[in-house]
């Protein structure tokens, strides 16, 4: 067996492989019920580990994924190898997260792992607007010093979500996101937040589904797409400006490759590892099919230097930017994902907050603070095309403050709050033609402002911001919008 690849110590204590097997194809294999041999799979998978790729990564929506990483864990401590890193990934959906809901959700990664401990649960959530990831993450920290769990992790989670996490005083070790030189959103904001709190971020789509390579550099665009990780990676060159300049990225991605002897993949590849807070790089497995474990390797061999930054930069410049921040592909449009318009899915979601009608014409959004009935208001009142968010503060569904003494991590989760309020009476934030800020320190207005540019920077409604002496509750902001319907 050779030695492991470069691995990384993050400030949590997680020790890792800077490149990291995926096992997402994995439902791609199996998929429409198509016969797959899970011992085979484990055992090439166990082949990974042998040659040094000892960290594994999936989720409990990736087929056969945690069940095949249990087996060929097994495999490799009978003969004495390698123990494997895993890193899963637990996708619920949103709705109450309370112990028994997050244990279970645990617990069931670790039967279809056949381990007592994970390494890592990476979380994800599919709509900020549904305040109980909060829960869910409390629990997990629970769960982690029970040792079920070693670290916690994210997925798909945004700049300002991930800093008003760890505001929130939970402790995250690692963030994946969709991280590559088509799609940079990450080397942006989400590295500063990254750096500055000492979360390691993992990159996957770094090969964009296997574009990234020499095998389509001067090819013509493919008539047809098999498997679900070219769909989905098609959709980003698309937005990035279509196959043309896509095609002038990766001949500058080879002409730095041939200055240092190595591939397109591996050019990608280093670019992404060379960012400041990248922990690894996922690079996507298709076990029991051609593995490109010597290619990949290589990308740990050199470094990029300025004339090859220059190149990539130049290239770059010619495309157009993925829009949003990460994690947006999966909560918005443009949906950029395997199977497209995720809108379908998102509006099952069940409803934010309770809505009753207590007269006719008039609705009410009530979110279940003690405060709406002991105070006599509501969350937000619709009537005809207009709706009316009351003063909203950071306050969790138990009544418990979030982010104490952040501005920025409350606007956060005040704008969500609301967001979610004017959602549950049919409307949506570009629907909101004003908002009042109410700020107890003067210093924090341009943090805040921050804040509100990423949710209304494109609709731009009239605004006021106001220092006032004192909120109660000893919040740092409160916020209040008005909304009408088209």
């Amino acid at each position: 067996m050779k030695d492991s690849l470069d691995r990384i110590s993050l400030p949590s204590g997680l020790s890792l492989s800077r490149i990291v097997t995926g096992l997402w194809q994995m439902a791609d294999q199996e998929r429409d019920g198509r016969a797959f041999d899970l011992d085979a799979a484990a055992e090439a998978l166990a082949d990974y580990a042998r040659e040094g790729f000892t960290t594994f990564d999936m989720a409990d929506h990736y087929g056969s994924a945690e069940i095949v990483a249990g087996r060929a864990a097994k495999i490799l401590a009978a003969e004495g190898g390698p123990r494997p890193t895993i890193l899963t990934k637990w996708c619920p959906e949103p709705g109450v997260m309370d112990a028994g809901t997050v244990r279970r959700g645990v617990e069931t990664a670790l039967e279809r792992l056949a381990m007592d401990r994970v390494d890592v649960m990476q979380f994800h959530w599919w709509q900020y607007q549904s305040p109980e990831y909060l829960d869910a993450l409390v629990e997990l920290m629970k769960l982690r010093e029970e040792g079920l769990v070693g670290h916690i992790g994210l997925t798909n989670f945004d700049a300002a979500h991930l800093r008003m996490v760890l505001k929130q005083g939970i402790e995250v070790a690692t963030n994946q996101v969709c991280f590559s030189v088509v799609d940079r959103r990450a080397a942006g904001e989400l590295t500063a937040v990254a750096e500055a709190h000492g979360v390691g971020l993992l990159g996957f789509g770094t090969l964009c589904g296997g574009f990234l390579s020499n095998k389509w550099l001067g090819q013509a665009k493919p008539a047809e797409i098999a498997d679900w990780s070219r769909m989905k990676y098609m959709r980003f060159i698309e937005t990035a400006g279509g196959w043309d300049r896509f095609q002038t990225l990766l001949q500058a991605l080879a002409a730095v490759g041939d200055r240092h002897g190595v591939s397109v993949s591996n050019v990608a590849s280093r670019w992404v590892l060379e960012q400041g807070a990248t922990a690894g790089v996922i690079v996507g497995a298709r076990l029991g099919e051609n593995a490109h474990r010597d290619d990949n390797r290589r990308m740990l061999g050199f470094a990029l230097d300025a004339e090859d930054r220059a190149t990539i930069d130049a290239a770059v410049a010619e495309l157009d930017p993925i829009p949003g921040d990460c994690g947006d592909e999966y909560r918005k449009p443009p949906f950029l994902t395997a199977s497209g318009d995720l809108s379908h899915h998102l509006d099952a979601l069940p409803p934010v907050i309770a809505v009753s009608e207590p007269r006719p014409g008039r609705r009410r959004a009530e979110s279940g603070s003690i405060w709406e009935a002991k105070a006599g208001f509501a969350r937000a009142v619709r009537k005809g095309q207009r709706i009316l968010v009351s003063g909203t503060t950071a306050t969790d569904p138990h009544g418990g403050a979030v982010c104490p003494g952040d501005a920025a991590g409350q606007a956060v989760y005040i704008l969500d709050k609301i967001a979610g309020a004017v959602s549950s009476l049919g409307g949506t934030l570009d629907d909101v033609l004003r908002t009042r800020i109410y700020l107890t320190e003067e210093a924090d207005w341009q943090a805040v402002s921050q804040v509100h540019a990423r949710y209304f920077g494109e609709t731009r409604p009239a605004n006021t911001l106001i220092v006032v002496k004192e909120l109660i509750g000893g919040y740092a902001v409160e916020i209040e919008a008005e909304a009408e319907l088209d």
